[in-house]
C-alpha cells in the first residue's frame, strides 16, 4: 500500500460539473463562480463569499483589504504554513509571532504584550481544524483597535461555540484554501467570506486587477458602455468556472467528508488510549468542533518522531510535519527573526507528526496504518 497524509476524492458528479462547464460557453469567471460564492456563504453563515486562485491570495487580499502597509504590525502564529505571515510582508507590513498552547493554537494570554502602536491587526490561525479561541482573541483586538482575519484554511466546516468558522462573527474576514488535500478542493482555489457589502466590492475589485466596469462604482464621470477604470493596484485572483463547478459539487458533500474525517479521528483516538505517555493526542474541547484537515499527535521527543516518520514511511505510509516554525526559515532568519524565540512553538514542532487524514480512506487502509503504527510502539 501506499498512503498519503491526505488527498482529494473526486466523484463521478464532480467530473460531470466539470465537462458541464466545458461545454459551455464561459471557463473563467461566470455563472458556477456566482452560485459556488452563494453555496458557500450559505453554508458558513456569511453575508458574502469571494472565491480567488488560492488560499494565499485569500489572504494577500484580506490583510490588504484591512489596511496592512508598510510598517504595520500584524501578530500571528508561527505554528503554521509561511502563507499566514507572508500576507503582511506582501503588503510591505510586518509579520510580529506570539507563541502558542499545547495544542498548536495561538494563545490569547500572549498577545498583549505584542500590541504597539504599529499594531493592524490579528491573525488565528484554526490549526488542524481545531478552532482557536475565536472571542478571546476578538474581543482583545477590539479593545484595541484592531482587525482580525480569520486563517481558515484548515477549518471549513469547524464550529467554535456553535458559531461556525467563516461566519465573522469574531472576525473582519476569513480566509479559506481549497487546495486538494483541504475538506473540498477545486484544484487550487481560496475564499474570503465577510459580513460587510463595502468590503465585499473592495475584495472583488482587488481579485480582478483593480478594475470594476459597474458604472455605480466609477470615481471619474465617464459613462461610455466599453468604459472601465482601474482604482486599486489589484491582481488576476480570479476563480474559473471550471473549478467552481468542481468545488459546487465537492461542497454538496462536505457533511460527508467531515462524518467521516471525525469517524478516522476517533478511530486514532481509541487507538492511541492504550499508548498514553508515548504518544499525546490533541483533543477537542467543550464547545469546539474539530472538522480535521489534519490528524496531529505529539510523540515523547524528536529522535521518536523521526524513527516514527522513517518506519511509516517504509510501509508505503506517507506522513507529514506540519509545520517548521515560519520563523526559523532561511527567509524570516535573514530578515531579522532569531531561531530561539518562542518556545512553546519550538517544543510543540519538535514533537509534531500528522497521520493520514482523509475522507477516502478505507477501513483495510486504516487498519494497515494502524497495524504499522502498533508495530513501532511496541
Amino acid at each position: 500500500m501506499k498512503i498519503p497524509y491526505g488527498k482529494q476524492w473526486i466523484s463521478e458528479e464532480d467530473k460531470e460539473r466539470v465537462l458541464e462547464v466545458l461545454g459551455s460557453d464561459f471557463l473563467t469567471t461566470g455563472p458556477f463562480v456566482d452560485s459556488f460564492e452563494r453555496e458557500f456563504a450559505r453554508y458558513v453563515g456569511a453575508k458574502y463569499a469571494v472565491a480567488v486562485s488560492s488560499g494565499t491570495a485569500a489572504l494577500h487580499l484580506a490583510a490588504q483589504a484591512l489596511g496592512v502597509s508598510t510598517g504595520k504590525e500584524v501578530i500571528t502564529t508561527p505554528m503554521s504554513f509561511a502563507a499566514t505571515s507572508n500576507c503582511i510582508l506582501y503588503n510591505s507590513g510586518i509579520p510580529v509571532f506570539s507563541d502558542i498552547t499545547e495544542r498548536g493554537l495561538l494563545d490569547p494570554s500572549l498577545i498583549t504584550q505584542h500590541i504597539t502602536d504599529r499594531t493592524a491587526g490579528i491573525i488565528p490561525v484554526h490549526y488542524m481544524g481545531l478552532p482557536a479561541q475565536r472571542d478571546q482573541i476578538f474581543k482583545i483586538a477590539r479593545e484595541n483597535d484592531l482587525f482580525v482575519i480569520e486563517d481558515a484554511c484548515h477549518a471549513l466546516g469547524s464550529k467554535y461555540k456553535g458559531s461556525s468558522i467563516g461566519d465573522n462573527r469574531y472576525s473582519d474576514l476569513t480566509a479559506f484554501s481549497l487546495h486538494p488535500v483541504k475538506h473540498i478542493t477545486t484544484g487550487e482555489g481560496g475564499v474570503i467570506t465577510t459580513n460587510d457589502e463595502e468590503m465585499n466590492t473592495l475584495l472583488r475589485c482587488l481579485r480582478s486587477h483593480g478594475i470594476t466596469k459597474n458604472h455605480e462604482e466609477f470615481k471619474t464621470e465617464h459613462r461610455e458602455p466599453w468604459y472601465q477604470e482601474m482604482q486599486y493596484l489589484g491582481f488576476n485572483y480570479r476563480l474559473t468556472d471550471i473549478q467552481a463547478a468542481l468545488g459546487l459539487s465537492q461542497l454538496s458533500r462536505i457533511d460527508q467528508f467531515i462524518k467521516r474525517r471525525r469517524e478516522i479521528a476517533g478511530i486514532y483516538d481509541d487507538f492511541f488510549e492504550r499508548y498514553s505517555g508515548k504518544i499525546d493526542v490533541i483533543h477537542e474541547r467543550k464547545g469546539e468542533f474539530h472538522a480535521y484537515h489534519l490528524y496531529v499527535v505529539k510523540t515523547e521527543n524528536s529522535r521518536m518522531r523521526l524513527e516514527l516518520f522513517n518506519f511509516l514511511k517504509q510501509r508505503g505510509i506517507y506522513c507529514q510535519v506540519h509545520y517548521i516554525p515560519i520563523y526559523w526559515h532561511p527567509y524570516y532568519r535573514e530578515a531579522g527573526y532569531d531561531k530561539e524565540f518562542q518556545p512553546e512553538a519550538e517544543s510543540f514542532y519538535e514533537r509534531i507528526i500528522s497521520l493520514p487524514m482523509y475522507p477516502s480512506l478505507t477501513s483495510e487502509e486504516i487498519q494497515y496504518v494502524l497495524d504499522a503504527l502498533r508495530l513501532f510502539l511496541e
